[in-house]
């Protein structure tokens, strides 16, 4: 899913939490069987239908991944994050089921570029759990080879980093970008 699935937030992300660093509970799991896999879990502290929209609009993904996001909820729509200097993250999405998955065709970073136009399946998957949303996202489609190796241990770190930072937008509020690019 690469840029890690629109994770590049990544790059602001630590200059925020420098100062007031967050506890989210990210679990990450590397699966090998029946396919190689990334699991990665989080309990974020919202209601469900508010972290939907946090995750599944462009304003909403403005709220915790950057300031400059766009979605298009639908096959074939774009969930992407606009970086300076014209990077982005994020990828095309394969199909949704309100309230319930989001799948896409994901990009790498670009220091994985066979891994970025090749792209891998993210399968982000939304469940009530009590007062809060459990956010699971299931990262699979790789391949054979260093390139891919690299990525796959990047991306468990990056897309853990990610679905810390929506876990961090409800348990300590919107980020402010224009402050956190004064920084």
């Amino acid at each position: 899913m690469k840029r890690r699935i629109a994770l590049a937030g990544l790059l602001i992300a630590p200059l925020l939490f420098a100062a007031d660093p967050p506890a989210a509970p990210v679990k990450v799991t590397r699966l090998e069987r029946p396919e190689k896999a990334l699991k990665i879990e989080v309990t974020v502290p919202g209601k469900l239908e508010d972290v939907w929209n946090a995750f599944t609009t462009g304003p909403g993904l403005n709220t915790w991944l950057w300031s400059d996001c766009t979605v298009a909820l639908r096959a074939g729509g774009e969930w992407t994050v606009h970086y300076p200097g014209g990077k982005t993250g994020g990828g095309t999405i394969v199909g949704f089921v309100p309230l319930r998955s989001v799948e896409m065709r994901a990009m790498a970073p670009e220091q994985f570029p066979t891994v970025r136009s090749e792209r891998t399946k993210a399968l982000f998957e939304f469940e009530t759990a009590g007062a809060e949303t459990r956010v699971t996202l299931t990262q699979s489609g790789w391949k054979q080879g260093k390139e891919w190796d690299d990525a796959y241990d990047y991306l468990a770190k990056g897309n853990a980093q990610l679905l810390g930072q929506l876990w961090y937008r409800f348990a300590k509020g919107p980020i402010d970008w224009n402050a956190a690019k004064a920084k």
